[in-house]
């Protein structure tokens, strides 16, 4: 930078801002918010090779945002909110999955139980999933126990 602006690092720290200052191409002047969360948060250090340091300064940034937004868990809190929401997510999923399963099976015209090889795949889905299914007196209408749906279903969520 040089000259008549210093970069906000420069003007933060009270230093002259040399031509080939390390801080400048990253917290422009007209910026000092962006140098001064991350210095409150990380300090500072020009200890990075200069390929990495546009990646370091975009992730210290939002690092200190997120650690002065919630200064116990910083962004591991963001993170951990949003792993909640892929496992809700999936869990949602994979009941509508076992509903769209249950209506099928409801369409579908019974057919007689042929001789079945018990290394069949089908012949496993066929005599076991019956069990996890609790047709109610209502005539078509499936209710699930939502323990054996759980268990049923836990592989596809993990």
């Amino acid at each position: 930078m040089g000259g008549n602006s210093p970069c906000a690092s420069c003007k933060l720290l009270r230093r002259r801002c040399a031509k080939d200052c390390i801080f400048a191409p990253y917290f422009p002047s007209d910026d000092p918010h962006k140098f001064a969360i991350v210095h409150k948060v990380f300090g500072a250090s020009n200890e990075l090779p200069v390929h990495q340091r546009a990646d370091a300064v975009s992730s210290l940034v939002y690092e200190a945002n997120a650690r002065v937004r919630d200064p116990v868990y910083g962004c591991v809190g963001a993170i951990s909110y949003l792993q909640n929401q892929v496992s809700q997510l999936q869990m949602q999923l994979a009941v509508a999955q076992a509903d769209i399963l249950c209506i099928q099976m409801q369409h579908e015209p019974a057919m007689p139980s042929p001789q079945m090889d018990p290394q069949d795949k089908s012949f496993l889905v066929q005599n076991s999933l019956p069990q996890y299914l609790n047709f109610g007196s209502s005539g078509n209408v499936i209710q699930y126990d939502s323990l054996k749906r759980e268990s049923m279903f836990g592989d596809m969520i993990s």
